[in-house]
């Protein structure tokens, strides 16, 4: 039994979640799932983002209080997830006492280090918003390539900047120029972790190609120290006389959720936090799961906290960093309402169609597209006409034929069972290696060559001219069927479980099995089919949405 955690990157708990939140989140319940199923030790967890200069802005904007807002997009966010069936075995909050308590620990003792020292440097402030402001928050024009960019990073040349080197510097929120306020404020020396960084990205080739490329070109263009405190009040208090008026910055406190979320899932659960966190264990994998944009949060200033901390945590083993997804050939926009929202999207269909989409068509190793029509045609193709299809039509014909009774088998068709066999570690190391679009294609070649075998063996022609072969042709389409349910479970979690309660099937990662006399319940379609009506309709409601705004 190894021991897994599973992280996914946490949301922040100031606007609605978005196909392009889903499809960079959605592998890493596939990985919850799978490593369960097999038998090893799960911790999956996430949770909301609720601190910093995101949550504040919106909740002024909204006349409301920051909890107010990052609690209301928080209960938002957990029902979301729980239609979308994602299995985390805690999804929690950065406001959560839980987590504050842990984070008060962790800079505490992170303060003691030589990593971090006092430095007197000048913060972004807006007079119209009356807040100081984090880097995201100021853009302008970027001094390298005249490009306008944010504070933090120029999009268009790729350099690393500081608001204050911004060529006319602006609030992001309200557009009014900024200036630009003197504060004595902790930092962490990444500079100095330059080796160990290099170190961990060289020793994990298996990264997925893009956070290998961005890690490396951070530390090629150089490191630079980043600050730990931030003069807001919405956050978590510094531990450390002399900053009673000063919180955590965000990005230091919000990555550490995955310490935090494990330690309490470990407590409820009563397992040992320790020995998932220990950084010499061979039986343990720590998988993150995030959007491009997140992956030098996770590859940079998680390790770089957890190594300055010099507790001996366990620095991260795989990085499932996802490319970007755009939405009809442009780039999504919360401020234009140009996106599909999640909670809408659930209320239209259903929630393994949309798992399936963005698994079988999402952004995994190169940038995507989400369009109304590939959606539709996919879900008609490859759900309803492929593998919804042979279902029904092979427990259709068992209901008609043999009186919902699995008949007995006489010959056994070994290529299938081969096939069978093999696709089970085939598909396992596929998921964890993070291939998860070619573990769904090795899976439906199974279920192209299930439609052509019914097709082949033709029983509605053997039923009356070789009963027997009839028989043996259906017993093993019964069979096929309970792997494939048992194959496609990690991805499509609630039409898996219908089928298994159907053949009375089990959710261990092994072949299985449904005997003869089995008696099947009345067989429902598992999918149902789109109108392509749908298509003008959906994209004319979302042009009328992004016009209105």
């Amino acid at each position: 039994m190894r021991r897994i955690l599973i992280g996914g990157a946490w949301p922040y708990a100031n606007g609605s979640l978005h196909i392009g939140h889903v499809a960079g989140l959605l592998p890493g319940d596939v990985l919850a799932r799978y490593h369960r199923a097999v038998g090893d030790e799960v911790y999956f967890v996430s949770g909301s983002d609720c601190h910093g200069t995101p949550v504040a802005i919106r909740a002024k904007q909204d006349g409301k209080t920051p909890r107010e807002i990052s609690d209301r997009y928080h209960k938002e966010f957990t029902k979301c997830f729980e239609r979308l069936g994602f299995s985390y075995d805690l999804y929690t909050k950065t406001s959560s006492p839980e987590h504050i308590d842990f984070i008060q620990r962790f800079h505490a003792k992170l303060y003691e280090s030589s990593y971090v020292y006092e430095k007197e440097s000048p913060q972004a402030f807006c007079d119209h918003c009356n807040t100081f402001l984090a880097d995201r928050f100021v853009t302008g024009i970027c001094p390298t390539c005249g490009a306008p960019t944010r504070g933090d990073q120029c999009d268009a040349c790729g350099t690393v900047l500081e608001p204050e080197n911004l060529k006319d510097p602006i609030c992001a929120v309200c557009g009014k120029p900024i200036q630009f306020r003197n504060s004595k404020h902790l930092y962490i020396a990444i500079s100095k972790l330059e080796k160990e960084l290099k170190e961990l990205v060289d020793s994990h080739p298996d990264w997925r190609k893009n956070a290998i490329s961005f890690t490396n070109r951070y530390i090629s263009e150089g490191l630079r120290d980043r600050a730990l405190t931030r003069d807001l009040e919405w956050g978590i208090p510094v531990p450390k006389e002399g900053y009673e008026n000063k919180t955590i910055y965000i990005w230091a406190e919000n990555v550490l959720g995955y310490l935090s979320a494990s330690e309490t899932a470990a407590k409820k659960a009563g397992l040992d936090y320790d020995a998932l966190w220990n950084a010499k264990d061979k039986d343990t994998i720590h998988y993150y799961v995030h959007g491009k944009d997140n992956i030098p949060f996770h590859t940079i200033i998680l390790p770089s906290l957890l190594l300055a901390n010099g507790s001996g945590w366990r620095l991260p083993d795989r990085i499932i960093s996802s490319e970007y997804l755009t939405l009809e050939g442009r780039k999504i926009s919360t401020s234009r309402n140009y996106a599909i929202w999640i909670r809408d999207l659930l209320d239209r269909f259903d929630a393994d169609s949309i798992r399936f989409y963005f698994l079988a068509n999402g952004p995994e190793k190169r940038d995507a597209d989400f369009s109304w029509n590939d959606y539709v045609n996919t879900h008609n193709s490859e759900l309803v006409g492929a593998y919804g299809n042979f279902i029904n039509r092979t427990l259709a014909f068992i209901t008609k034929y043999y009186d919902g009774i699995v008949p007995t088998s006489g010959v056994t068709d070994h290529a299938v069972f081969q096939k069978i066999k093999e696709l089970y570690p085939s598909v396992a190391h596929l998921i964890e290696t993070g291939a998860f679009r070619d573990a769904l294609h090795e899976i439906f070649d199974l279920v192209r060559t299930a439609n052509k075998y019914f097709d082949t063996e033709q029983p509605w022609i053997t039923r009356t001219s070789n009963p027997e072969k009839c028989c043996s042709t259906i017993h093993t389409c019964v069979q096929i069927i309970a792997n494939l349910s048992n194959l496609l479970a990690p991805f499509l979690p609630f039409s898996s479980e219908k089928v298994r309660k159907w053949l009375g099937t089990d959710t261990a990662w092994t072949i299985q099995s449904v005997p003869a006399g089995y008696v099947l319940p009345k067989p429902e379609i598992l999918f149902e089919r789109i109108d392509k009506k749908v298509i003008a309709e959906e994209t004319a409601h979302l042009a009328e949405s992004h016009h209105q705004d």
